[in-house]
């Protein structure tokens, strides 16, 4: 099948960067990308060009737009010309640019059996582009707002989906979590969809988003049933005591600020099977049977504590009706969804920045945007958030805008400053970086990052542990170098 579905998720999912040429009849369109980014399109469909996109979107007045042929330069873009002839400003015609992609590749989604050319270009990287557009919120809004066609059951209905991914499960609205949930890779898409409550339009189109999206994979033909996740995480390499204790320890500390679902790290609408699941998963970890009694009494108080509370959140939300009682308690808490808020956000803050130190810099970006959803008022998040963006080409500029947020969170928090410095060092804006680096020491005067970046003092020597780490040390390490590969 030929859709422009398919290939935004290699583009995207690959981190590809090149044009991709699309030809249907009399409509050629290229999209440009950089690092999985769209960044640049061009379109011969007279409804999509820069100027009539300008114009409906009020930018541009009627005036200017009859007579937008006279602005036509050779060799020049449309919107530069009209910018220089202060017809837009720089924020209308960046805004214009981001609606004109968007539209250019959302009307491309109707369209099966078009010819498609992907060309890669290397030289991508080099070039700096005023509008960016994320890939997979394209996926999500062209696959939701377009038609049914026959091409996605013929390419689907033999296929057996496999749970894949869940990186991008919470994009998910509640009908497509509840299809993603009865994938187990034991049933044909059509045994799906007889077993499925879902209607074969919304059915179909679902399970190509999730396909699209990662978060299921395909294989032809029904498959045997898959050993249980039991037994499959049975096999996980074996941790020290020690290690197990630890767990244990920081589990505990948490124990006071979680609900059930935070224990169980489930959401509100899991299914009983996912509940389950985790339930076994936790119990392999905190079963009091799995640690030795001769440690501390003090140790076993505490493992004990931990799975009692575990088996009781399990008990509690394996049961319908307990579940139902204990919702409403909790939603009658005062203060109850801020405060849960501000736990939800801090689960993914520390996830993100688990996956951050292990170098997976696109999944912890993923965690960390999600913190920031969900509370807006901790620069740490906000400079966590920055220094994972400046690891990724695409995320430069939006890594500028989250150090400054944070300075604005915390006017007294020299790590922000110091990691701003850092970010216009990379890119060459050394007046620049020397400024925040001189207004870092006017609030911490013995910073060594700020002091060796101004007067060439010698670079700090041996390896920092990540978990021991506080902001101020994070940054000391060299958090804007190349990943290696």
């Amino acid at each position: 099948m030929e859709h422009i579905g398919l290939y935004l998720k290699d583009i995207y999912f690959q981190k590809n960067r090149g044009r991709l040429s699309f030809h249907s009849q009399n409509f050629q369109k290229y999209l440009f990308f950089q690092e999985g980014f769209l960044v640049y399109a061009k379109t011969n469909n007279p409804l999509e060009l820069l100027g009539e996109v300008l114009f409906r979107l009020g930018k541009l007045s009627k005036e200017d737009f009859d007579r937008i042929d006279e602005y036509i330069e050779p060799k020049k873009s449309i919107g530069s010309v009209l910018l220089e002839n202060g017809l837009i400003t720089k924020e209308s015609l960046q805004e214009g640019l981001v609606y004109q992609m968007r539209e250019i590749v959302l009307n491309m989604f109707s369209v099966f059996g078009a010819e498609f050319q992907f060309q890669d270009k290397s030289d991508f990287d080099e070039q700096v582009f005023d509008a960016k557009l994320k890939v997979p919120v394209v996926i999500e809004e062209g696959i939701r707002g377009m038609k049914h066609n026959p091409n996605l059951k013929t390419f689907l209905a033999k296929k057996t989906p496999t749970p894949k991914s869940i990186d991008f499960y919470l994009r998910l609205n509640k009908e497509e979590r509840e299809l993603n949930d009865l994938i187990k890779g034991e049933a044909t898409a059509e045994e799906l969809l007889t077993s499925s409550n879902s209607s074969p339009d919304f059915f179909w189109k679902s399970l190509y988003l999730l396909y699209c999206l990662n978060l299921v994979d395909f294989k032809d033909g029904k498959v045997k049933e898959a050993p249980s996740p039991e037994k499959k995480e049975e096999t996980e390499p074996e941790v020290t005591e020690e290690e197990k204790l630890a767990k244990v320890f920081e589990f505990h500390n948490n124990l006071e600020n979680f609900n059930y679902y935070q224990i169980l790290d489930v959401i509100d609408d899991s299914s009983k099977e996912d509940i389950k699941k985790s339930y076994f998963r936790l119990a392999r970890k905190f079963h009091p049977d799995f640690f030795s009694r001769e440690i501390p009494s003090e140790s076993i108080q505490k493992i004990d504590e931990v799975f009692d509370q575990i088996t009781k959140a399990y008990q509690t939300l394996s049961d319908e009706k307990r579940k139902s009682e204990y919702d409403k308690k909790i939603s009658a808490s005062p203060g109850n969804d801020r405060k849960n808020l501000a736990k939800e956000a801090e689960k993914w803050f520390r996830q993100g920045k688990t996956l951050f130190n292990q170098g997976r810099f696109d999944e912890a970006l993923v965690f960390l945007e999600q913190s920031i959803r969900l509370s807006q008022d901790k620069a740490s998040y906000f400079i966590l958030l920055a220094m994972t963006q400046a690891k990724l080409q695409p995320y430069r500029k939006e890594a500028e805008k989250n150090f400054i947020r944070a300075t604005r969170l915390e006017p007294w928090n020299a790590e922000a400053l110091v990691g701003l410095g850092v970010l216009y060092k990379k890119e060459g804006l050394h007046i620049k970086a020397k400024k925040q680096f001189e207004r870092a020491l006017q609030i911490d005067s013995d910073h060594k990052i700020a002091l060796k970046e101004l007067r060439g003092e010698e670079k700090t020597r041996g390896k920092i542990s990540f978990k021991d780490l506080k902001f101020k040390d994070l940054l000391k390490l060299d958090v804007f170098s190349k990943k290696k590969k």
